[in-house]
């Protein structure tokens, strides 16, 4: 890979899944030692400037990630060229993705399970109308995503 990576994690509203990939890929990264830009956005802007939910920034804390200071932002034009992977949750995020890809942009596009082993195709399950155990499940989820993509990124 030509440069340094940079990789935005992109889900609905930027207050759950996507914030939780970010601490989870951010983890993985200084735990393997791999030199990135890492953030996340949402789709839409409905929460711009709120914290995570607090369920999210509960179970981060509970896995050791920090996430209180993260503030939501709708992705812009610019990340397209500016991140060298983006990075959706869901089928719905990354068919957003695609219908609003500048005709310049240059990051790479795809859902996080697609570099797990076996999970092609999946969608992190949005734990927003869900409980605490759903939330352990994407963190879980984000956890096994985050690792695999900075395997690839460090053998890329």
């Amino acid at each position: 890979m030509a440069g340094k990576p940079a990789v935005l994690f992109v889900c609905l509203g930027n207050i759950c899944r996507s914030p939780l990939a970010e601490a989870a890929f951010k983890a993985e990264a200084a735990r393997i030692g791999l030199d990135v830009d890492v953030d996340s956005a949402g789709i839409g802007g409905w929460h711009a400037g709120e914290p995570p939910d607090l369920r999210a920034r509960t179970v981060a804390k509970r896995h050791g990630a920090d996430i209180n200071a993260y503030r939501a932002r709708k992705i812009t034009a610019q990340d397209f060229r500016r991140y060298s992977h983006i990075v959706g949750l869901d089928h719905e995020n990354l068919a957003a993705l695609k219908a609003m890809r500048p005709a310049d942009a240059t990051a790479e596009l795809s859902l996080l399970l697609d570099h797990v082993e076996g999970r092609r195709g999946e969608a992190v399950a949005d734990p927003y109308y869900g409980d605490e155990e759903d939330f352990e499940t994407t963190w879980a989820d984000v956890t096994h995503g985050a690792q695999a993509l900075a395997r690839r990124l460090v053998n890329s």
